[in-house]
């Protein structure tokens, strides 16, 4: 787990991992917008958004023109020097080098909680824990969204990767073992995702409305509406 987790935080990072948004075939594209127009029209202009996995933020500008303010965090010092240069001219937004399941903010903190492209599997992190820390950190009535891949986009999804893998970005896709969803590289690289089923077993005891829908034919989104707090 721990060798997983340090792939993205090592070896695809930073300019790797904006050349595989760079390479991304047209079908792609569109799942990433998709995604970006979905979360989108859950921010209000009062909201305050924290996202999970920033990356080099790829998505912020976005969230920033219609959100009040924008966190991003990252466990990659290479991600987030990066971002620091993509970002020079958003001014309300700020970045730190955290772990999504031990973030240092308090309870209640954040009107929007992001963990999207199947950040909940690619952190390679207990998602239970994952689930639990990003609603501690939402306010009552605020709203936790998280995505995955729909397996209607398998093949665009495995076609995009073994660009990545002839593009020197990650290692050699193992086809032996490369199925059902699940992507291995002969590097250690391992990409997998969540079903429904998964999503509702990871939220089944929070305080919580939870509804798992599909967009664009490409992601799975779980959203999660924490209720007020009872005193």
């Amino acid at each position: 787990m721990e060798k997983e987790e340090s792939y993205y935080r090592e070896r695809l990072a930073a300019e790797k991992l904006r050349g595989c948004y760079e390479l991304a075939p047209a079908r792609i594209r569109q799942y990433l917008d998709a995604e970006v127009n979905h979360i989108l029209q859950k921010i209000k202009s009062i909201d305050i958004v924290l996202e999970l996995g920033c990356g080099y933020g790829r998505i912020i500008p976005y969230l920033a023109r219609k959100a009040s303010f924008v966190t991003g965090i990252d466990i990659s010092p290479a991600n987030l020097r990066l971002a620091q240069e993509y970002l020079v001219n958003i001014h309300n937004c700020r970045l730190y080098e955290q772990n999504a399941i031990d973030l240092k903010f308090q309870e209640n903190t954040f009107d929007v909680v992001l963990c999207i492209q199947n950040g909940i599997s690619a952190f390679h992190i207990d998602k239970r824990k994952l689930v639990l820390e990003s609603c501690r950190v939402t306010k009552p009535e605020g709203i936790i969204l998280f995505s995955t891949y729909s397996e209607k986009i398998w093949y665009d999804r495995l076609n995009w990767f073994q660009l990545q893998a002839e593009a020197g970005l990650i290692g050699e896709i193992d086809y032996k073992r490369t199925r059902d969803g699940i992507i291995v590289c002969k590097d250690g690289f391992h990409a997998s995702t969540v079903n429904a089923d998964e999503f509702l077993s990871l939220t089944n005891e929070l305080n919580a409305h939870v509804s798992v829908e599909e967009v664009d034919e490409s992601s799975l989104f779980c959203e999660i509406v924490k209720h007020e707090e009872i005193q």
